[in-house]
């Protein structure tokens, strides 16, 4: 990834290989509903899916520097966005649960060290001022495929042409490959000879601890209580083969991730702060489309355009913060305007009502949110790597560390926020639920209105257990709009935390 002159398509290869992950992944979560219906497959088969999808990016983000050194950055990423493409088509193409699979598998072989390769083409190819123009092509790629991803699969959902949007992800793939082969050369092949090796049997259990983490947190969701001491088993193993791939690869004498370099204040909380970014970007993608879809009743093509009108606030925010950060780095101030905007985000949507003005309560919600992620995550890259980038390896290494945690992360956030609001909406279901009695006077009055209004059109016997089906189906809708308020609330919290954690902290200046 070294040599030529940087130009147009060197900037124009790293905003597509970040557009590349970030429509993936805002696409494919946003029309979640539509794919599993389109290709048969139950939530608990497509969280498999999402966990396996994870796993497999983990695995081949661990390897992306040893990858670099071997085939050199123009034929890694043309291998890469080649295996891609082939994803995308099979996804497109796909019409069970074992095509999907198969599709997603080969996309995350493909696609899931793309990130990670932009980043260190900025490292490795600019300096200087040009350096800044490539960070500011990766943050704008961010941030404009968080404002189009849920707009795009909208269009494609609403169009009943879900397959669309992985047509429109191998078109990117193609596009990446042309630019890649323009750009980039092969210089690192060969370089640092034996300092990095890897062992197979290690990154077996790398990718099989995190797939066995991501699988039982997800089945405490779907079967806790019929098989419990199976997913504690699979957690507590899980955990113990990561913990013992973290240590096997500090003290090896060739790691292929130098953990032990990494091992200060610095870049853990730094790594921690990306964590919780990520964290709050998968439970958010779960939880914003489900309020508004479910709870609240908006359509597909209307949710789509409220989030792309959200987001792009995250296309103005950074262009503000690329306009202040030259002459005032300090990051203080940009994190708290972040946590301020995410407890603003969250005291919004936590006081909604199923009558709130979407422009009025729900927009500015949504830009807040994007406020955050521009300023938190952008920011935090730029600090938290200061320590390494005089020793290329271990910077590599670095990145690969925090975009594998970024994988786990959003995996992680859906999975919490999806145990979340079940547990939130069993209780309040059950507390709207013990009201529905023949006792109640303002239970007997609803069925009543509901039965006197229906009775016109369909007669009485029909009329009446219409009207009982309509006061279900108000009873856990409500009970899904309380569990979604909740949840924001929990974020307005954490949102006055990260206030409070960066005004005392004392790591970044």
């Amino acid at each position: 990834m070294n040599a030529r002159a940087p130009g147009f398509t060197l900037y124009a290869t790293i905003f597509v290989l970040t557009a590349i992950e970030f429509l993936q992944l805002s696409m494919v979560a946003f029309s979640a509903g539509p794919i599993m219906g389109e290709v048969s497959i139950t939530p608990e088969d497509f969280s498999l899916i999402a966990a396996i999808y994870a796993s497999v990016a983990i695995l081949v983000i661990s390897m992306q520097r040893w990858f670099v050194t071997r085939l050199g950055g123009r034929l890694l990423i043309q291998c890469a966005t080649a295996i891609s493409l082939l994803g995308a088509v099979l996804c497109a193409t796909s019409h069970d649960f074992a095509s999907f699979l198969l599709g997603r598998f080969v996309m995350a072989l493909g696609g899931g060290a793309l990130f990670t390769s932009a980043r260190m083409i900025i490292h490795n190819r600019l300096a200087g001022p040009k350096r800044f123009v490539g960070i500011k092509s990766l943050a704008y790629g961010v941030a404009s495929c968080i404002a189009a991803g849920p707009w795009l699969a909208a269009q494609a959902v609403s169009a009943d042409t879900w397959s669309a949007i992985f047509w429109l992800l191998a078109l990117l793939d193609v596009a990446a490959f042309l630019l890649a082969s323009r750009s980039l050369d092969n210089s690192l092949r060969g370089y640092e000879p034996g300092r990095s090796d890897w062992n197979p049997w290690l990154q077996l259990l790398l990718a099989g601890g995190s797939f066995g983490l991501l699988y039982a947190l997800q089945r405490l969701y779907y079967d806790y209580y019929g098989d419990a001491a199976f997913v504690a088993g699979v957690l507590v193993l899980a955990v113990i083969a990561l913990i013992f791939y973290a240590h096997r690869q500090r003290v090896h004498g060739r790691p292929l991730l130098h953990l032990g370099g990494m091992l200060h204040t610095r870049f853990v909380a730094g790594v921690s702060l990306f964590l919780f970014g990520y964290l709050m970007l998968g439970a958010n993608n779960y939880v914003i489309p489900s309020m508004l879809l479910r709870s609240l009743g908006y359509s597909w093509e209307t949710v789509g355009h409220f989030e792309a009108i959200g987001a792009l606030a995250a296309v103005v925010t950074f262009t503000v913060v690329s306009k202040l950060l030259p002459k005032h780095p300090s990051p203080r101030k940009f994190w708290i305007t972040g946590f301020v905007a995410l407890a603003a985000f969250g005291l919004m949507l936590g006081r909604i009502d199923p009558a709130a003005n979407p422009w009025l309560h729900i927009l500015p919600a949504l830009a807040c949110y994007n406020v955050f992620l521009l300023t938190v995550l952008p920011i935090t890259a730029m600090q938290a790597f200061r320590q390494m980038e005089g020793d290329e390896t271990l910077f590599s290494n670095a990145q690969q560390v925090k975009n594998m945690l970024a994988q786990g992360g959003i995996a992680l956030g859906i999975t919490l926020a999806t145990l979340g609001q079940q547990w939130r909406t069993t209780v309040h279901y059950n507390v709207l639920n013990a009201q529905v009695a023949p006792d109640n006077p303002a239970y007997l009055d609803t069925i009543h209105h509901l039965q006197a209004a229906l009775a016109g059109s369909v007669g009485p016997a029909q009329a009446a257990q219409i009207a009982v089906a309509r006061v279900a189906q108000a009873l856990a809708q409500q009970s899904a709009l309380l569990a979604n308020i909740d949840h924001f609330m929990l974020i307005a919290a954490l949102g006055l935390l990260g206030i409070v954690v960066t005004l005392v902290q004392r790591v970044f200046r």
